[in-house]
Formats: structure tokens, sequence, C-alpha cells
């Protein structure tokens, strides 16, 4: 457990912070708020000492006392505008957020249907209370753990979009947080919400200065009847940052929903992904982690099998260099009456140098009789024969290395089929490993 001390330090500053934050004059707001703040305040952070944290010790965050920026929405004065337009993407609708707050000076909204609602999160609270009422808190526990009881206190800001039924969005929308301050927190809340046959894309970038600071970042998905939900994430913060995003979805019945997780930056980051599946629903999970230098990368998902005919895919692949450090726990649970389950999982890590570490746990708790699940892992390093075959086509030994380990890396990449999005992930992926022997222009 993280020490009554520091645990104190942050209540007590709650005291200023609290009046400040979105949703005051809303009562059922200020009871989620204050039962998040108990909670926090009794466990603080997670710690190893709890299973699903044991490779991942946030101590560090402990050690600074992480501000909010509260009292205004900031504007983007230390930050290039050039900067700013290298992570929005073309061709969609783009929500920013800086800081923690909503920038309406660089979203852009226009073109959106009349019927679909996109805006921030403290303007939902105060144009749609009852709505969100029925749904804010309610994909996830919000004293599962210590980050969530922290976000579900604190946040000051987030995205709401609520895709009607049948509404079939044409462009993705992305919300790009920024952190341009040191030693900052940017806690943010996101509910997204699609209808029965409606289909949305959402795109989540992580991006800010070469600070260190603090981004706590939760997003519950509501996927209704029969209808699409593509979520795709993108983290590549300053090397000096902590980093804790979650994403916890419940799925209706006949329902698809797909997620794309790519880990690239931070200090320390950890993300969790939780899907609730219903009858006959369908749920695939990707994810790419690149760690260098000391950066500790974690993910953990869970899927839950709750009723018959489900079925979903899991495929998450590391590739770590220098002392960099991985993580993958993996869980799907098929409760007892979630017959003709259909799951499968697995996990890929590459280990470029003998200091780097994964640590994976793929677990299985199946209480159904009639189910098919299985799971695959490996750690390795690079196929030696495959270096030689390349070898004795000419190619130098530290190419071949470079090739194959792009390869590895490109089968997540090429998932992504939105092409913008797409050739924003290969630049990341480019600029964290060697490129003498890769081309852009095969790609």
């Amino acid at each position: 457990m993280m020490t009554t001390a520091t645990a104190s330090r942050y209540t007590a500053e709650y005291r200023n912070i609290g009046p400040a934050l979105p949703g005051k004059i809303l009562p059922w707001l200020q009871q989620l708020r204050a039962e998040a703040l108990v909670h926090f305040s009794a466990h603080g952070f997670p710690s190893p000492r709890e299973e699903e944290w044991r490779y991942t010790n946030v101590s560090a965050i402990e050690k600074k006392l992480f501000a909010p920026v509260l009292g205004f929405v900031p504007h983007l004065q230390t930050v290039n505008a050039q900067w700013l337009k290298s992570y929005q993407l073309e061709d969609a609708w783009s929500v920013v957020l800086v800081d923690g707050h909503f920038s309406a000076e660089f979203s852009i909204l226009d073109g959106l249907p009349e019927t679909v609602s996109v805006m921030s999160m403290a303007d939902a609270l105060t144009k749609q209370p009852e709505l969100l009422e029925t749904f804010l808190g309610r994909a996830v526990n919000n004293t599962e753990h210590g980050f969530i009881a922290f976000n579900t206190a604190w946040f000051t800001d987030g995205l709401f979009v609520h895709v009607p039924a049948r509404q079939v969005l044409e462009k993705p929308i992305q919300v790009l947080h920024v952190a341009t301050q040191a030693d900052v927190m940017s806690t943010t809340r996101s509910v997204i919400i699609a209808d029965e046959m409606a289909d949305v894309k959402v795109i989540e970038t992580f991006a800010g200065l070469d600070n260190s600071y603090l981004s706590a970042a939760v997003i519950e998905a509501f996927v209704g009847a029969n209808a699409d939900m593509a979520l795709y994430k993108m983290q590549c913060e300053s090397e000096k940052a902590y980093h804790f995003g979650g994403t916890y979805v419940k799925q209706a019945r006949d329902a698809r929903f797909t997620h794309y997780n790519f880990a690239f930056g931070g200090l320390l980051a950890r993300s969790d992904i939780h899907v609730d599946l219903d009858y006959a629903s369908e749920c695939e999970l990707n994810g790419l982690y690149l760690g260098i230098k000391r950066q500790h990368i974690d993910n953990h998902t869970r899927i839950n099998h709750l009723k018959p005919h489900a079925s979903s895919r899991e495929m998450y692949k590391g590739v770590l260099d220098d002392r960099a450090r991985g993580v993958f726990q993996g869980r799907v649970i098929v409760a007892e009456d979630a017959q003709k389950t259909d799951s499968q999982m697995n996990n890929r890590n590459l280990l470029l140098s003998d200091d780097a570490e994964a640590d994976t746990k793929p677990q299985l708790e199946i209480y159904a009789d009639d189910v098919k699940c299985g799971h695959g892992v490996t750690v390795g390093q690079l196929d030696e024969s495959s270096i030689f075959y390349l070898q004795s086509r000419c190619i130098d030994e530290e190419t071949a290395r470079n090739m194959l380990t792009f390869a590895f890396a490109n089968e997540m990449v090429d998932k992504v089929r939105i092409k913008h999005l797409h050739d924003k992930v290969l630049e990341q992926v480019l600029m964290r490993f060697p490129q003498e022997g890769v081309k852009k222009s095969w790609l």
C-alpha cells in the first residue's frame, strides 16, 4: 500500500481542488467522487503486493505531489502549433485536451451529424447530466484499485460521445491528450456510447513536452446491440512521464468491439483494458509495446465472457531493448453459463539486449464445460537461422537484425486500416529502433 503520509498529502490537497472540479452541483457525482476519495485515502496507489500489480511498482509517483491545472482552460502558449498539428490526424474530428482541459481553440468538430453528441466532459455534465448519471461509473468499479479511485475523484475534464441508433460515423473521432507543464497531472474521464446498430471509431493520442508529469485517463465505453465500436490508443508521451490509462467496455448482445493499443512512451506506463461480453458478441484486442532505455511498460487485459456464443481474440507483441521491462497480464474469464465460448490469447516478446526483461502471465478461468479456449506465450531473441539466411543473401548482420525486428513489430502496425493513423504509428516505430535496412518507401 502507498504510505499513509503520501495518501494524506493528496487528500489534504483535495480540499482545495474539489470545489473547482466539474459537476459540483450534481449530488450523484459528488457522492461518486466522495466514495472514490475515501477509497484512495485508505489505500493509495496500487502496490506490488496486489496480485495484478506485482510486476509494476509505482512508488516513484509517490515522491512527487503532482497537481492538476485548475480554474481556467489553458492555451498552448508553451506548445508550438505546428508540433500540435504533427499529432492531429487528417480526415478526423479532433478533440484536444491540454493538461486535462478541453481546448475549443484547437479542437475540430465541424461537420458532425446533428444527432451525434461530441463534447467535453465538463460540458456534458452541464448539458446532459441525466444521461451521464446512467452511464458514468457503470462500466468500471470505481474502487477496484487506487488509480481508478484517483481518476474518479480528481478528473478535471474528458470526452463525451453519444452516437444514436443506426448512425454510422464516416470519420473517426480523435481525442488528443497534450501535457505542456512539468509536475502537473492530467486526469480525464471519458464516456463513449454507441446505441443499437451504430458504428463509431475513436482514437486516443497521448503526447507531451519533455517534462515529468502524470497522465491518468479512464474511458468507459458502451457498445449497443449489434453495434460496432473501435478504439485506438497511441501513447507516445515524454520519456520522463508517468501514465495510467484504463479502458472499460460493456458490450450488448451481438455487439462488436475492437481495441488497438500502441504503447511507446513514458518512463512508467500502465494500460488496463477490461471488456464484458454479452450473448454472441465479439471482441478483438491488439497491442504493441516498444521499450527502450529504462522504460517500464505494463499491459493488463481482462475479457469477461458472461453469456453464450461470444468470441474473443487477443494478440499482444512486445519489443524490448536496453534495460527496458515489459509486462503483459492477460486474463480471460468464462462464466458458468457462457457455453460455446471461443477465445484465443497470444503474447509474443522479442528481447534485443541481455538486460531487457519481459514478464508475461496469461490466465484462463473457465467455469463452463462446452468452450474452445487457448493461449500462447513466447519470450526470446531473434532467430539466428533467420539472420543467417538473410546474410546468405548478401545482407550484413546488423541490417538483417533490423529487418527482422521491424517485421516482428510491423505485423501489429499493419492491422490499422485508418491510413493517417497507420502512418503516425509507423513513424513512432521507426523512431525507436535502428532503421538501417528498412526503407520507408517499401512500406
